[in-house]
């Protein structure tokens, strides 16, 4: 899909815009005949130079066996296997068939997913390949999917949520997320290339060998693939879907909204964890690790509005009697097209500031991430050891996590989790052994601090339809 507009070739039913409550024509009066219904099925009409595209890097792939030194038996395998396959179904995408042209592509699609992994599984010797493994997968995933994207469906109906003030899914706000996941590829590629000893060393700009202690560590050697690369995989698909779908996602692809937030929320707070977890398994600091850290955290409070919106979706459109799998699947529109709260809705603009609509920086919780980064450095500084030590640093981190994840006003309750990491903290260093006596009474001062700090919510400065009650 092309952003914000219909795909190629597919005609958008005779029917008149509407006028939404913010001026722009959003919705769609639809005539009175089944064809026409929201969620009615449009003609596919995808282009189709995509699936020859994708019949080149096959070629490209199944070639380069005799191409490149591969020193892989394997992956020499892998590579002309999957060439010819991406070949095979990329003419059989071209098919009239709708169900080739339907599940065709998505398998091609797969054929990519498993391109990007092929290096890592089979611990690929020679940097050309692995290189050429990862650029010629995330071709073939675009070309199958994000350029012909087949099976989408125009579904007239508003662009912007019920009741909310803006929309989640346009491309401004869309673009903070898409480069911090390039961001995250970028160091991720490099922390790759040397557990695939690509590259013998690896300097750490802030912490010296701390980068190769971790990636060196019996916790990253027990992970049967590079555990960098699996990140780095895991990015690139984040940063690919997030061109998927046009800006009435949310609705018309709320399965893709659902595994983009599971790929970036659940599994992005798990990767911190362990990020986290690196100075008590390890011993050490890794500054790319935690800058891809930092870019996850950031990608989690920029995402929740869009998850949240495509929730709040799903139970309208259930509440209205729709079926909860049909619309999951293959999307739909709401047939009461009320707004939930009068008001006006912001503009579909391009401009820096629509890229942060839904996250405001409240000072308290701006404050209580400041002192969990100093809890992170007070064992250092106030000269605890031991379990104390461990305490601080983890809960520090813990802190800032929710207080950025809390950044989010549809996140915003996150913020009373730091009240329990507050209460441990006051209670560490009476449990724990290693705490000096000024990083005990730190310890009950930041703690009470953190409690206190959280109890004010901060401004919600957009709208949020039915979800309000639980922000406010």
């Amino acid at each position: 899909m092309t952003p914000d507009h219909a795909h190629p070739g597919v005609h958008a039913p005779s029917a008149q815009p509407a006028k939404s409550p913010g001026g722009d024509a959003t919705q769609m009066h639809m005539p009175d005949d089944k064809s026409a219904a929201p969620g009615a099925k449009m003609e596919n009409m995808a282009p189709s130079w995509p699936h020859f595209a994708n019949m080149v890097v096959g070629l490209w792939l199944a070639t380069s066996v005799f191409a490149l030194g591969y020193g892989s038996t394997a992956l020499q395998v892998s590579d002309a296997v999957s060439g010819v396959l991406v070949i095979f179904l990329s003419i059989l995408s071209l098919s009239k068939g709708p169900s080739l042209k339907l599940w065709a592509p998505w398998t091609t699609s797969l054929v990519g997913v498993w391109l990007l992994f092929a290096p890592l599984i089979f611990w690929s010797p020679t940097s050309a390949v692995y290189a050429n493994d990862t650029l010629g997968g995330a071709l073939v995933i675009v070309f199958a999917i994000l350029v012909a994207m087949p099976g989408m469906r125009m579904i007239p109906g508003s662009d912007v949520p019920r009741g909310w003030s803006y929309n989640p899914s346009t491309w401004p706000q869309r673009a903070p997320i898409i480069a911090l996941a390039l961001v995250g590829f970028f160091l991720s590629r490099q922390m790759t290339s040397f557990e695939l000893h690509y590259i013998t060393s690896f300097r750490d700009p802030f912490f010296g060998h701390g980068t190769m202690s971790v990636l060196t560590s019996a916790v990253s050697r027990a992970f049967p693939i590079p555990d960098a690369g699996l990140g780095a995989v895991a990015y690139m698909v984040e940063f690919l879907m997030g061109f998927m779908g046009d800006k009435t996602r949310w609705r018309t692809m709320p399965w893709m909204v659902t595994f983009f937030g599971i790929l970036v929320v659940p599994l992005g707070i798990v990767s911190i964890t362990l990020i986290i977890l690196q100075p008590l398994a390890v011993g050490a600091w890794c500054t790319p690790c935690l800058i891809a850290a930092a870019a996850m955290l950031i990608m989690i409070s920029l995402t929740l509005d869009e998850v949240m919106a495509m929730l709040q979706f799903l139970v309208q459109a259930r509440q209205e009697g729709q079926s909860l799998w049909k619309v999951f699947w293959s999307g739909g529109a709401l047939r009461d097209m009320r707004e939930a709260v009068a008001g006006p809705e912001r503009p579909d603009v391009v401009r820096p500031m629509a890229m942060f609509w839904g996250v405001s920086l409240p000072w308290n919780l701006v404050v209580s991430a400041v002192l969990g980064l100093w809890l992170m450095f007070a064992p250092s500084t106030l000269g605890s050891t031991g379990k104390a030590a461990h305490s601080d640093h983890l809960i520090g981190a813990l802190i800032v996590t929710v207080a950025i994840i809390a950044l989010a006003e549809v996140g915003r309750a996150a913020r009373f989790v730091n009240v329990l990491f507050g209460a441990w903290i006051i209670a560490a260093p009476w449990l724990l052994g290693g705490a000096a006596n000024a990083a005990t009474w730190n310890d009950v001062i930041v703690g009470a601090l953190v409690i206190l700090l959280m109890l004010r919510r901060g401004p919600v400065v957009e709208r949020y339809g039915a979800f309000e009650r639980y922000i406010r």
